[in-house]
């Protein structure tokens, strides 16, 4: 099968050098040497899907909150015309608790038409035009609802698609205005991690599988908050006391789910109608005297319903 060059670097930045001798019929060795090739040609490297570089990101924002909420959702995977039962309640939540701080802790952005997977189907994904869109108008309404509150969003790795994809086809263009997805949430202060207190730490993503949230604190020593796995929960990890006398320690790993309806159009064809152990909602962090109480989590039961605390709310 004959391609172009211009279609050789497209499929070999979506589907790299294993996935593109398969659809063009050849060797994966051939694949390498006209990537060789086209980039002497070109005098410009040809990515792989992950080893396309991203635009450096402050690696960790540090702050302190010694009293008060810090709203904490992920994996929002916004997507054009919908707004999520989650992300109601999240608008709630934020008039009602009035947060400090509000974290959109990765993947507010999906990347469904830039995906290194293949379609499925010949879906008809959003453009990339048009997911920015919805996350500017998404997100918007949270800064609305959270007027002065401090406004942080770690990368994730959906995030990471869209600079990706562009690092990837044309390097040329890095440091220019709009390439880079930060440009495009200029009110969102970007990061890999951030640091609450010192002893919190809110990223989107460490360890993987079910026990993700018990080795993330286990590991890092530290409450540790992330998204990417979509599970919403809280799990306690207790040791013994900094010295004989103190009292055990508790750390918690967090996972907050997914702002995102866990059957949604983001999710529907890669899913394959598989049960999926997800679930929509968010975290809420309650700071007393600069130590982290219980973490507690908002979650949806029902389309337009959220319970917390005990109570539902209709959103």
């Amino acid at each position: 099968m004959a391609v172009s060059d211009a279609e050789f670097i497209a499929l070999f930045t979506q589907f790299g050098a294993a996935q593109t001798a398969k659809k063009l019929n050849i060797v994966e060795r051939k694949v390498y040497e006209r990537r060789r090739r086209i980039e002497k040609k070109y005098d410009r490297p040809v990515y792989a899907p992950s080893n396309a570089p991203t635009e450096h990101y402050p690696e960790r924002r540090q702050i302190d909150v010694q009293d008060g909420v810090v709203l904490v959702f992920s994996d929002a995977h916004y997507w054009p015309g919908i707004s999520s039962t989650a992300h109601r309640a999240l608008l709630v939540a934020c008039k009602k608790f009035k947060p400090k701080v509000v974290i959109c802790n990765g993947d507010a952005f999906d990347g469904a038409s830039i995906s290194r997977h293949a379609a499925i189907g010949w879906e008809d994904s959003p453009s990339v035009a048009d997911e920015i869109e919805a996350c500017k108008e998404r997100l918007g309404e949270i800064e609305a609802a959270a007027k002065g509150a401090k406004l942080f969003w770690p990368l994730g790795n959906h995030d990471a698609r869209f600079e990706s994809r562009l690092a990837a086809v044309a390097p040329e263009f890095v440091r220019v205005d709009g390439v880079h997805l930060k440009d495009h949430l200029p009110n969102w202060q970007p990061c890999w991690s951030v640091w609450i207190n010192h002893d919190t730490v809110v990223k989107h993503r460490y360890k993987g599988g079910i026990h993700a949230t018990h080795n993330n604190t286990l590991w890092a020593s530290k409450n540790i908050v992330t998204g990417h796995l979509h599970s919403l929960k809280v799990t306690p990890y207790t040791t013994y006391g900094e010295t004989a006398d103190a009292p055990p320690r508790t750390t918690w790993g967090v996972d907050t789910g997914t702002l995102a309806d866990p059957h949604g159009p983001q999710f529907r064809d890669y899913m394959e109608d598989n049960p999926r152990n997800w679930r929509s909602g968010f975290a809420v962090l309650t700071f007393k005297a600069g130590r982290l109480m219980w973490p507690e989590l908002v979650h949806v039961i029902a389309p337009g319903i959220v319970e917390f605390r005990g109570e539902e709310w209709e959103v």
